[in-house]
């Protein structure tokens, strides 16, 4: 059996959910969801700089998070996001 699958906010390809991290939206900006428990509607990205800044180039991160106000800065969230990752 296979865990659930989701789509990369970045490259727009569907991955394994252990694959990808989770970003929940932090008011102004995003948080990486370590634990994949942070409340609130989520976004699902890849470690990769390259998704992280697809997303961001596109505008997704608000539209994923249904938060107008987010803001990212893609070369800190891309640094979080792979820092991030290795705990799982």
């Amino acid at each position: 059996m296979t865990g659930p699958e989701r789509t990369c906010v970045g490259c727009r390809t569907k991955a394994p959910a252990s694959e990808l991290v989770r970003v929940v939206a932090d008011l102004p900006g995003v948080a990486v969801d370590t634990r994949r428990r942070l409340p609130g509607r989520g976004a699902w990205v890849h470690p990769r700089a390259e998704c992280v800044e697809a997303a961001t180039r596109r505008k997704a991160w608000a539209r994923a998070l249904k938060a107008p106000g987010v803001t990212v800065d893609a070369a800190e969230l891309a640094q979080r996001v792979a820092t991030e990752n290795t705990v799982f």
